[in-house]
């Protein structure tokens, strides 16, 4: 293996790139992954955990997808997504790590190639989406493998999940940021709305038409269009919508000759459009022009972890940073079941904010929806404990009683394996079982 060759590679590469050994030793790094991070790389001694998590272990020992060891058992390349420790903070990084292979077919080592996700954060900041769970991570992979084109993009999620933020993360993140983002609302849209608003009319079209405007498709000539719930679009009006997408092609009301318009896609819904394509009621040919890629954004009641931290950015952004929750009053919102989703949760947060005159929000100062579902409303602060205590203490309690897996509990407990071993690990617990298999040895 030639190091001075592979050291020219790496440093022709434009974004953050190392190329280290089956051992995680960093055996060529770039200038740009040199400021990426506050500690300096050793080449040859350097391990990438080491840098990039601060940490004397492997991260898959902390939960995180390995994506060495990806490649090792599969020889392909992979891409994950992880938060690192760089010399500004705690960062989303898309990590993309591919096998180098002599002339033989042998692994040489690996080449990491790093792209910081500019539009979430694993810490409360301002104008990010914010979130550390799992099933969030997983939405985040899947934002970065499909912005990086101009395939359709399908979003799929509850009602208050975060659609629009997530197609403009998708439109940011894309070549094409900078040029419009054009939002197109689908519920209540009749024929007459439908073809004034996106294809624009000209003068004297019909009465009240005293000049021309351009649609909403032509302003967004270069950029992104976002139809948002584009389920409610009526059967009627999708076979215009269908050859819109197909040609990008339209003729303004009362116009005569067609004008071209080259725009992304991306629709969201919170249906179930194949059903509606088995009902007869959404289009078959439509569902797959836009169903491109599809990405599924979680409940939040799949990101429970990340309630805490929404709850403190909401905090933030009403001006009230100084309130905080008390842990009863935390306890009864990370235990509702939130229908409405992240949207809820910033109106509780807001109202909880309202209600009180001091800097502690307090179980009595929430909508008694969420207060009542908790097995004492009567207690007082003082006979409440930490979440973190009561998680310490049932996963103690589990991994003493339960005679299977870690991977059987967790789908017992209705999480991740990773998920599950994360916070093993922070509460410094094993299963009885591997600790009886360790006796052993």
């Amino acid at each position: 293996m030639n190091l001075s060759v592979i050291q020219a590679m790496i440093a022709a590469i434009d974004k953050p790139a190392i190329f280290i050994g089956p051992d995680y030793r960093i055996l060529a790094v770039n200038q740009a992954y040199q400021d990426t991070y506050s500690l300096s790389v050793q080449a040859g001694s350097s391990r990438c955990h080491q840098i990039s998590h601060g940490s004397e272990q492997p991260c898959d020992k902390h939960g995180e997808d390995c994506p060495m060891q990806v490649c090792q058992q599969t020889g392909r390349s992979t891409r994950v997504v992880h938060v690192h420790e760089t010399g500004k903070g705690r960062q989303y990084c898309n990590i993309l790590m591919r096998p180098v292979k002599d002339e033989a077919g042998m692994t040489l080592g690996f080449l990491e190639v790093l792209d910081k996700v500019e539009f979430a954060s694993s810490e409360v900041k301002d104008n990010k989406m914010i979130g550390n769970s799992q099933s969030f991570r997983q939405m985040l992979n899947s934002i970065n493998r499909c912005a990086v084109s101009d395939i359709s993009v399908l979003l799929q999620g509850e009602t208050g999940t975060g659609k629009e933020l997530v197609a403009r993360a998708i439109h940011d993140a894309s070549h094409r940021a900078g040029r419009p983002f054009v939002i197109i609302e689908c519920t209540g849209l009749n024929e007459s709305l439908f073809e004034s608003e996106l294809f624009g009319y000209e003068k004297g079209a019909f009465t009240g038409a005293t000049s021309s405007k351009k649609g909403l498709i032509e302003v967004a000539h270069g950029g992104t269009v976002f139809f948002d719930e584009i389920g409610d679009v009526p059967l009627n009006l999708q076979v215009k919508l269908l050859r819109l997408l197909e040609t990008r092609s339209f003729r303004a009301v009362g116009g005569l000759h067609p004008k071209q318009s080259d725009f992304r896609l991306v629709c969201a819904t919170h249906k179930d459009l194949l059903e509606m394509v088995e009902a007869g009621q959404f289009r078959q040919d439509l569902f797959y022009r836009i169903a491109g890629f599809t990405v599924r954004l979680p409940p939040l009641r799949e990101r429970a972890e990340d309630i805490p931290l929404l709850v403190q950015q909401f905090l933030e952004s009403v001006g009230q940073r100084h309130k905080q929750f008390t842990p009863a009053a935390m306890g009864a919102i990370c235990q509702h079941n939130f229908p409405g989703n992240i949207r809820e949760l910033k109106s509780l947060v807001e109202q909880a904010c309202l209600m009180t005159e001091e800097d502690g929000i307090h179980l009595e100062d929430l909508p008694t929806h969420v207060s009542r579902r908790l097995p004492s409303p009567s207690a007082t602060d003082n006979d409440w404990t930490t979440l973190e205590k009561v998680e310490g203490e049932y996963l103690s309690r589990a991994c003493q009683t339960f005679p299977g897996t870690l991977d059987e509990l967790a789908q017992r407990m209705g999480v991740s394996p990773r998920t599950l071993y994360r916070k093993l690990q922070k509460h410094g617990l094993k299963l009885a079982r591997e600790k009886n298999r360790i006796g052993v040895q």
